[in-house]
């Protein structure tokens, strides 16, 4: 019972230290939760997100030329962006809004010569260099560097803006599956033509991994999303302002570090927003378990109860009740059982069955 509490802590206390490893100490950007029943539909459209507040809102005030020295100076009339995040619990997946003015939109060839929104994000601050160009050992053959860590434990995606005759995004690394349906998804809006200004619409949502495998899905593993964890993630804008030139006029980028395409290490903190409080019920109760012994039928039960709760009940539904709030129970015999918590509150009283859902043999 005493580690499930102490859990949270330590994770969080981990995720602290190693935000403190990431760009712009102090500065930590947050990412919204969406209620269950409104998850945004990736359509294109910005309805969805009108219950997002302002303060989500990433702009481009935020941003820094670290290529050609314009520093923070981004002239509104030649480009201007704002960036929502969201998600959603119990889902692993980021949501994307990314609406966006440009005086010069740059997207007729069918290369990387395309006005860029370039995304990186790093589910588990692991850290440290994601593409092969910036392996630490420089004797590794370039391919053998590209197929065992290139994308593998952040990912990068080059998403065009907008995509014409060409997949939505490149997903940088020997993982390009990350960008496909059921790992991500992506819905343009806009109505100009390359060479012309105009505004776009983007939204898009994505599955970052802990460890994202060469071989596909099948040996993968997506990071795991909870309120309140810290997550590596930022983003530049690669702005081509002439079809002919041989590289982006602007590299407007949120990390202030050039190589953040590269190197997890220079991500910016991102947090992962409890629901706002006009989304959430004033008390509900709410409670998962772990099977810790199985030949001793021993289950912990953990409350996850939402609202001031000042009582707890059990019922393990084979006639004993507890009042702890992580109780751990040692189950006689086999059986499918019916267990219930009872929580009371100032808010008044809930409850929570899972019929059968602790099941023992």
């Amino acid at each position: 019972m005493t580690s499930l509490k102490v859990l949270p802590l330590l994770l969080a206390t981990l995720a602290g230290l190693s935000a403190q490893t990431l760009q712009r100490p102090g500065v930590t950007f947050k990412i919204f939760q969406f209620p269950a029943d409104k998850i945004p539909r990736v359509d294109g459209n910005l309805e969805d997100w009108a219950i997002v507040p302002e303060e989500y809102v990433v702009g481009t005030n935020q941003l820094m030329d670290t290529v050609h020295g314009r520093g923070t100076n981004v002239d509104p009339k030649d480009l201007d962006v704002r960036v929502k995040v969201g998600w959603v619990k119990g889902m692993n997946r980021l949501y994307f809004l990314y609406e966006a003015y440009d005086n010069y939109w740059d997207f007729s060839r069918n290369d990387l010569h395309n006005d860029i929104f370039e995304v990186v994000v790093d589910g588990d601050l692991s850290g440290g260099p994601l593409i092969a160009q910036l392996h630490p050992n420089k004797a590794v053959d370039r391919w053998d560097a590209h197929f065992s860590m290139h994308g593998v434990h952040a990912q990068n995606y080059h998403i065009f803006t907008p995509a014409l005759g060409k997949d939505w995004a490149l997903a940088w690394g020997c993982q390009p599956w990350i960008k496909d349906l059921p790992w991500a998804n992506a819905a343009y809006n806009y109505n100009f033509k390359p060479g012309e200004s105009g505004k776009l619409t983007l939204e898009f949502w994505i599955t970052p991994f802990d460890y994202a495998s060469c071989d596909g899905p099948r040996d993968s593993v997506e990071s795991k999303l909870w309120e309140n964890k810290i997550i590596g993630l930022s983003w530049s804008i690669l702005d081509y302002d002439d079809v002919n030139a041989k590289t982006h006029a602007g590299f407007w980028n949120l990390s202030h570090k050039h190589t953040m395409y590269g190197n997890a290490s220079d991500l910016v903190a991102f947090k992962l927003m409890p629901l706002e409080p006009r989304f959430r019920k004033a008390l509900e109760a709410q409670w998962s378990f772990v099977v810790v012994d199985v030949s001793r039928r021993l289950v912990a039960f953990k409350d996850l109860s939402e609202g001031r709760v000042t009582s707890w009940k059990w019922d393990f539904g084979d006639g004993t009740l507890s009042t702890e709030q992580h109780p751990i129970h040692a189950y006689q015999k086999a059986g499918q059982y019916i267990v219930t918590l009872y929580v009371e509150g100032p808010a008044g009283a809930s409850r929570r069955a899972k019929v059968w859902d602790v099941t023992l043999k």
